[in-house]
C-alpha cells in the first residue's frame, strides 16, 4: 500500500482522497441514526448528498432539514468542512495535531491542492488556514445566532448558526431550515444577507489573499499581483452581476447583490430561481462558470483564469504584451487559461447534452443551469434537482467531482506533461 501511494502523482492522490471521503460520507448519512424516523433515504440520494457536501456544492436531492437528524446534520457539516478545506489540508492538520512531521510527499500534496507556488512554508500555511477558518466560522456563527435566535429556541438557533456559518464560509449552499426554502424567509433581513455574503466572499477569495490582506494591513500598493487580480475581478463581477440581475428580475437591490455574490459558488438563494427570466439565469450561469479564486473553498474556472483569458485576448487583438498592475503576465498563463476554459466548457456542454437526453421534459436553460451549478460547485438550482432520474443524478455526481478537483488539476494531467522526444517541422494553419 505504501508503495502504491509513493508511486502516484499528487493530483491522483488528491482525487482518490476526495472519492474516499465521499464514499465514507454516503455511508454515514444513510445510517439509521442519521436519518429522521419515518423518512426513507435511498443510497443514490445519500451518495448525491455526500458528493454535494464534499464538493461544497449544495445541490440537494433531499432536504437536509427534513431528512437528517441532528447527528446526520453534524456529519453533513463535517463533510462540507473537509471538502472546503480540502482532504489534503485536513489530513495534514490531523498529522500536525498529533505532533507528527509532514513528509516531502505530504508537502507536495498540499502544494498541489492549495495551488501554492512552492513547498516552502507549507506547514505554517496549513496552520494559518485552520486558524483563519476557525475565526471566520465562529464569528459568522455568533452573528448569525443573533438573527436565528429571534425565530428558534436558543439551542436550535445555535445549531442552525454553526451549520450556516460552515456552509457559507466553505461556499456550500446547504441549509437545515427545512421545506426546501433555503434563505427565502430571510430575503429582507439585511443583517443575515450581509453576514452570509461576507462569509462567502472571504471563503471565495482564497486563503493566500486573506493572509496577504492581514499581513499587509489592507495596503493596496503592497499587495501582490495575484491578490490585486483576485480582489479586482471579484468586486467587478459582484458589481456587474448585481446591476444585471436587478435590471432583469423583480428583486430588491439587496436580493440582486446577494445572488450576485452567492452565484460565485456559494449556492444560497433568497428568491426562487424557478421564477427568474432566461436573461437572469444566463447572468447567474456566467457567474457560476467563472466561480471563486485559486486556493479558496469555491469552484469554477476561477477569477484569475478569467482575468488571464481576457488579458490574453486583449493582447492578441492590440498586438501588445500582456500586463496588469505594472507587472508582466507570464507567457504561458494565457495558454493555461485557455486550456482550463476549454475543458470546463467541454464538461458543461457535454453534461448538458446528456442531461437533456435523459430528461427530455426539462428546458435547455434549466439543464444548462443545473450542470453549470454542479461544475462550479455552486448549488443553485431552478428547482429540478429533486425530480432528476438516477442517471441524471449520477451524471451530476460526476460533474460535481470534476468541478471540485478543478480544471487546473485535469489540465495538468493532460497538457503540462513535457518530454517529447520527436520534433516536427513547423506547419501552417489558417486561424480566424
Amino acid at each position: 500500500m505504501k508503495h502504491f501511494f509513493r508511486t502516484q502523482s499528487p493530483a491522483r492522490l488528491i482525487a482518490l482522497g476526495f472519492a474516499l471521503v465521499i464514499l465514507i460520507g454516503s455511508v454515514l448519512l444513510i445510517l439509521p441514526c442519521s436519518v429522521q424516523e419515518g423518512v426513507e433515504l435511498r443510497y443514490i440520494d445519500s451518495l448525491y448528498t455526500s458528493t454535494s457536501a464534499v464538493c461544497v456544492t449544495g445541490l440537494i436531492a433531499v432536504d437536509a432539514g427534513d431528512t437528517f437528524t441532528p447527528l446526520g446534520q453534524f456529519f453533513l457539516a463535517m463533510l462540507i468542512q473537509i471538502g472546503g478545506l480540502g482532504v489534503t489540508s485536513v489530513g495534514a492538520g490531523i498529522i500536525l495535531a498529533m505532533g507528527r512531521h509532514v513528509d516531502l510527499k505530504g508537502r507536495n500534496l498540499i502544494q498541489e491542492a492549495m495551488n501554492l507556488d512552492s513547498g516552502k512554508g507549507v506547514v505554517k500555511f496549513i496552520k494559518s488556514v485552520f486558524i483563519t477558518t476557525l475565526i471566520f466560522e465562529l464569528t459568522g456563527a455568533l452573528l448569525s445566532f443573533l438573527v436565528f435566535v429571534q425565530d428558534y429556541a436558543p439551542l436550535r438557533a445555535l445549531g442552525i448558526s454553526l451549520f450556516h456559518s460552515v456552509a457559507a464560509f466553505n461556499n456550500s449552499g446547504f441549509d437545515i431550515l427545512g421545506n426546501l426554502q433555503n434563505l427565502i424567509p430571510y430575503r429582507d433581513n439585511v443583517a443575515l444577507n450581509l453576514i452570509t455574503c461576507g462569509l462567502i466572499f472571504f471563503g471565495g477569495i482564497g486563503f493566500l489573499v486573506i493572509r496577504e490582506m492581514w499581513n499587509k494591513r489592507l495596503r493596496w500598493k503592497k499587495f501582490s499581483m495575484h491578490a490585486k487580480i483576485v480582489l479586482s475581478v471579484s468586486f467587478f463581477l459582484i458589481l456587474v452581476g448585481t446591476v444585471l440581475i436587478k435590471l432583469t428580475e423583480d428583486v430588491t437591490l439587496l436580493g440582486a447583490f446577494f445572488h450576485s455574490v452567492s452565484a460565485r459558488t456559494a449556492g444560497f438563494s433568497t428568491y426562487p430561481l424557478g421564477t427568474f427570466s432566461n436573461a437572469g439565469l444566463l447572468v447567474l450561469i456566467v457567474l457560476m462558470f467563472i466561480g471563486a479564486s485559486p486556493g479558496s473553498t469555491g469552484g469554477g474556472i476561477k477569477t484569475s483564469t478569467f482575468f488571464a483569458l481576457i488579458q490574453g485576448i486583449k493582447a492578441a487583438a492590440t498586438n501588445k504584451s500582456e500586463k496588469a498592475f505594472r507587472y508582466a503576465i507570464p507567457k504561458d498563463t494565457f495558454r493555461k487559461a485557455a486550456v482550463i476554459t476549454l475543458l470546463a466548457l467541454t464538461v458543461v456542454l457535454t453534461g448538458t447534452y446528456l442531461m437533456v437526453i435523459m430528461e427530455p421534459e426539462i428546458r435547455l436553460i434549466d439543464a444548462l443551469f443545473e450542470v453549470t451549478s454542479a461544475f462550479g460547485t455552486v448549488g443553485l438550482s431552478t428547482g429540478i434537482t429533486t425530480g432528476l432520474c438516477d442517471g441524471s443524478k449520477l451524471l451530476s455526481i460526476l460533474i460535481m467531482y470534476i468541478g471540485r478537483l478543478g480544471p487546473l488539476t485535469i489540465a495538468s494531467l493532460w497538457y503540462f506533461s513535457r518530454g517529447e522526444r520527436v520534433s516536427f517541422p513547423e506547419g501552417n494553419i489558417a486561424i480566424g
